[in-house]
């Protein structure tokens, strides 16, 4: 389980983690039933192709832009944007620059 006290209201940008080597993760909450987390990305970092089983994803643009990795496919991407990734579809994020992107990811049931 997360550090944080619950319900509250978050801001993203202030639980971000920025690393300069790869993209970033922080955890905004977890439970048995949900994991709710940051992926922070500097310019030219990304989350490879990679799929899920047992749970589906769902990310939302908090900050910047992107692209989404969909089975093949590269999907433009900005703030207020959703991409639900299913069960078993690969997916990923790239972030080509020039700023910093930041979306949240929420994984149902928690792995």
């Amino acid at each position: 389980m997360s550090d944080l006290q619950h319900p509250r209201r978050i801001d993203p940008a202030e639980l971000a983690e920025y690393r300069s080597e790869k993209m970033g993760k922080s955890t905004v909450f977890r439970s048995e039933r949900l994991l709710v987390g940051l992926n922070a990305f500097e310019p030219g970092q990304e989350h490879a192709l990679h799929a899920h089983e047992g749970m589906d994803k769902l990310y939302s643009v908090v900050e910047g832009e992107g692209i989404f990795l969909l089975e093949g496919e590269e999907l433009p991407m900005g703030a207020g944007d959703l991409l639900v990734a299913p069960e078993g579809i690969p997916h990923g994020i790239r972030n080509p620059g020039p700023e910093r992107l930041l979306v949240l990811a929420v994984l149902a049931p928690a792995p």
